[in-house]
């Protein structure tokens, strides 16, 4: 070993020892001739003195030291003057008298310092072309550190419980999970592709098929979607685990108390509520406009169809003769919202598909609102009187069909909650989202019905559902979990059953050929004694953000791509040369 100790560990304990400490040059002081260097490892800062009455030699040595050269000091531990105490560093007690230096490298000067307040201030594309400087800052490396420490313990926790841990390919087959695949052309099947996995959804099915009933697995992930601050582009991690003969309570039992001891011995939040909440998807949608709630306030948004149907106002009947609904949000102390404030709510809604935003803000007990005088004064107290509304609120009305209206009043909801300081980061409020649509009209091809979640997942009610129900009205045994309004996971008892699969798929347009090309190996392991089996998959890296309180998931990655996703450090992706092309049998269309 080139060093004895670090540089994060040594106390008034060590005083009189001899040790050798490697690292960088973190800062570099002259006091008078005598020279100060913080040395830095990944444990911590110690600082070294250069006197050259004590030791010429290396005290001249240190006159070229530079910020980020790699050094080693060997010296011995002393106690600082009283004065001179840091209480802010472990270290803050001792400093090394240097006898000894080694420069083992030298450095370019940095592209940005390395101070956690000045690096803020870096361009980000800069700092994640350097990100191997970046990752020497504290900030990082305790992220890095806390995501090992987090791993660990999932991995024991399901040990303890008999889980296997199986890593399933990378190198798969393309799967309808909502997102564009990445694709791998085949050398030496020429014109065939792999597809990276989005999930290891139908191995880890195949494993139940095989017997081993409890899996798990910290499984790469690969999705072609376009970035966000909460979804990191191209690939991402997520806590994989499945478990043969149970249904879904046993899924959530098992899944509860892990998330409970992450969230306590990993983060500062509480938890609210230790029995989640189970809250069907349509009761969600209404109530918080959100399949994915955030319960840390409440804002409940309430329907108010029957009250208004036969008003005066055209824009709410006409919506309701027209099928549609009208739902009410009371925001207790919303009545301060500028008239900028609730355009730019407006605006937000209109961003999900809604025409406007009408409003009735209650001042002093007078109710203002441009439309008071289509409602009614009467009216309009009664709608402010059922939704709870005082002196110093407003209220919000979406009116519109269905799944918009919920829409449009959710994000309104989410940025009022924001506005008015509600979103507690010191509370963890997890909710399981359950019962779900089987179904829902495509989103690509007007009139075709097609998954709205996942579409493995068992109807309830089986075949018989599948059958005689409207598909809209069906639902699945599935469930997502959802804290502090971010969706952490996806789950649901599986479709276990050939038959049932097929009519599953059926409804979505899929034919029996085109179901036994894309899912054959499923289909025929169900025909070999398929047991009832569930899971669900915990997004690792979006988990962390929320423990840690981080804007951006791409902070939780060592080395992250940017909001193209590009790898700018590796300058990825980059073309290849026309040699690997034709070994693919790949061309490359010019547009």
């Amino acid at each position: 070993m080139l060093r004895t100790h670090t540089c994060g560990e040594m106390t008034k304990k060590n005083n009189g020892e001899t040790v050798t400490l490697c690292g960088w040059v973190h800062r570099r002081r002259d006091h008078g001739g005598v020279i100060f260097i913080d040395l830095r490892d990944r444990y911590g800062l110690t600082q070294v003195k250069f006197d050259p009455e004590k030791d010429k030699k290396a005290h001249s040595e240190a006159e070229s030291l530079r910020s980020e050269w790699v050094i080693a000091v060997k010296g011995k531990v002393a106690l600082r003057p009283g004065d001179m105490i840091n209480p802010k560093m472990k270290t803050g007690e001792i400093e090394i008298e240097a006898g000894e230096l080694s420069i083992l490298n030298q450095s370019k000067t940095p592209p940005f310092e390395l101070d956690e307040e000045k690096a803020k201030e870096a361009n980000e594309s800069v700092r994640l072309k350097y990100r191997f400087v970046d990752l020497r800052r504290n900030k990082l490396q305790e992220i890095m550190k806390k995501r090992d420490d987090v791993i660990r313990y999932i991995r024991e926790y399901f040990h303890k419980n008999d889980f296997i841990e199986v890593q399933t390919p990378i190198l798969a087959n393309s799967s309808p999970e909502g997102a564009r695949d990445f694709l791998v052309p085949s050398r030496l099947h020429p014109g065939k592709f792999f597809a990276l996995p989005q999930a290891p959804q139908q191995f880890k099915q195949l494993l139940m098929v095989g017997g081993l009933d409890r899996y798990f697995q910290i499984a790469p992930c690969f999705r072609d979607e376009d970035p966000r601050a909460d979804r990191h582009p191209g690939d991402f991690y997520q806590v994989d685990m499945e478990m043969s003969f149970v249904v879904q309570e046993d899924v959530w039992n098992m899944c509860e108390p892990l998330m409970i001891e992450l969230t306590e011995k990993f983060s500062h939040k509480n938890v609210l509520n230790k029995k989640f909440p189970r809250i069907p998807y349509r009761e969600a949608m209404e109530k918080y406009g959100s399949d994915k709630p955030d319960l840390r306030f409440g804002l409940e948004i309430r329907p108010i169809t029957d009250a208004v149907k036969d008003c005066g106002f055209g824009v709410f009947a006409d919506t309701v003769k027209a099928g549609g609904v009208v739902h009410a949000l009371k925001v207790d102390g919303g009545a301060k919202f500028t008239r900028k404030e609730i355009d730019d709510l407006t605006d937000l809604a209109k961003s999900k598909g809604a025409k406007g935003l009408a409003y009735i803000q209650i001042k002093e007990d007078k109710l203002q609102s441009p439309i008071i005088k289509f409602l009614g004064e009467d009216l309009a107290r009664e709608i402010i009187a059922s939704v709870g509304a005082a002196s110093g609120d407003i209220v919000f009305f979406g009116a519109d069909k269905w799944r918009a209206v919920c829409d449009a009043l959710g994000v309104v909801r989410n940025k009022c909650g924001e506005w008015l300081g509600l979103k507690d980061n010191s509370q963890a409020a997890w909710v399981w989202i359950v019962d779900w649509q089987m179904y829902e009209y495509s989103e690509l091809e007007e009139g075709r019905i097609d998954f709205s979640h996942n579409p493995f997942s068992m109807p309830q009610g089986g075949l018989e559902a599948l059958n005689t129900k409207d598909p809209l009205d069906i639902l699945a045994y599935q469930y997502d979990l959802v804290c502090n309004g971010y969706e952490i996971s996806s789950g649901a008892i599986r479709n276990h059953d050939p038959e049932i699969m097929y009519k599953a798929f059926e409804i979505a347009g899929y034919t029996k050929e085109q179901v036994d090309e894309k899912f054959g190996a499923m289909i025929s392991a169900f025909e070999y004694g398929a047991p009832p089996h569930g899971g669900m998959a915990p997004g690792l890296d979006r988990l962390l953000m929320i423990f840690f309180d981080l804007d951006n998931i791409r902070d939780i990655y060592a080395f992250p791509k940017d909001g193209q996703c590009r790898d700018l450090m590796m300058n990825s992706p980059a073309e290849v040369d026309e040699k690997q092309l034709k070994e693919l049998h790949v061309r490359i269309a010019k547009t």
